[in-house]
């Protein structure tokens, strides 16, 4: 048994409930033996070192990577999903949709990477997994996929751009305390602020005039 895995392409998935990459995989069996099934595990990591990066993306990134002349040390990967598949059976070579559902949280490492990007393309590493079934003498067998099996792919910064904007146009979402939210939301009704929005941005205009004075 010899598979070849390898990403062709990502896109942001349509018509679902949350933020979905949909990654189209081919994997093909190079010794020509049939393949009645693949339960197949994927994880997938950014790799930050294998892109070049902008003084605006540097700035943004600072607080996951530290200062930019420490980045050859700290530059390290970055977990972005662990996700399963079953792949039909097939003879040579199939191709299959990995769904990867996503998180716009920022206080997770990969939605704080990813948004701190500009442009470009984004460095992923997928590592595959998993058990697959065959037949051999009229009966099946069972084999463990190699650990050293993966694929690069350069997802375009544009599809996960996609993806949060269908979902989330022009807003991000941002977690805090009991206890802060508590007293937020005493200051936006002391003040019959509409929105969330509208606080924040007036404590921010509050924080500013008291820098300024």
């Amino acid at each position: 048994m010899n598979l070849i895995f390898s990403c062709m392409k990502a896109d942001a998935a349509a018509r679902t409930a949350t933020p979905t990459l949909t990654f189209r995989l081919s994997v093909a069996e190079a010794s020509g033996m049939r393949v009645d099934a693949i339960a197949l595990r994927c994880q997938i990591r950014i790799e930050p070192h294998r892109r070049q990066y902008s003084a605006d993306e540097e700035r943004r990134l600072h607080d996951l990577f530290g200062d930019p002349d420490r980045w050859a040390d700290t530059l390290k990967p970055v977990q972005l999903a662990s996700v399963s598949v079953m792949v039909p059976a097939f003879t040579a070579a199939t191709e299959v949709d990995l769904d990867v559902p996503c998180t716009y949280d920022l206080e997770v490492a990969s939605a704080r990477y990813l948004q701190g990007l500009d442009d470009g393309t984004v460095p992923l590493l997928l590592l595959f997994s998993g058990t697959v079934y065959t037949t051999r003498n009229g009966r099946m067998s069972v084999e463990l996929i190699p650990w050293s099996s993966e694929a690069s792919y350069r997802m375009p910064v544009s599809v996960w751009r996609e993806v949060t904007d269908r979902h989330f146009p022009g807003s991000a979402w941002l977690r805090c305390g009991r206890g802060t939210l508590d007293a937020l939301a005493e200051y936006k009704a002391a003040r019959a602020l509409p929105t969330w929005d509208a606080t924040l941005a007036a404590l921010l205009e509050e924080a500013e005039a008291r820098h300024d004075s």
